[in-house]
């Protein structure tokens, strides 16, 4: 979770200003997955193509979400999701 942004799955357990679904994306390319949306944070782990991304928010270049095969969340290029069916 975020200050402003949590998953609804944790609605029970945290109070966020906001809520959102994940929405299942798998990734069309390997894509780092950072801490925040900067090009030179943390790389927290590397994804897969094939992988899927739960995304949360998607703003700019980015997406923010759940790497559920990690367990981790953070930023990966909003380029890197393949198109939604």
């Amino acid at each position: 979770m975020r200050r402003d942004l949590a998953d609804v799955r944790l609605a029970d357990r945290v109070f966020a200003p906001h809520y959102a679904a994940p929405m299942p994306r798998s990734l069309a390319t390997i894509a780092e997955l950072r801490a925040s949306a900067a090009a030179d944070s943390e790389v927290l782990a590397s994804l897969n193509a094939g992988d899927v991304f739960e995304v949360l928010e998607l703003a700019g270049n980015h997406a923010w979400g759940v790497a559920p095969a990690v367990g981790i969340v953070g930023y990966i290029p909003a380029a890197a999701l393949a198109d939604s069916q």
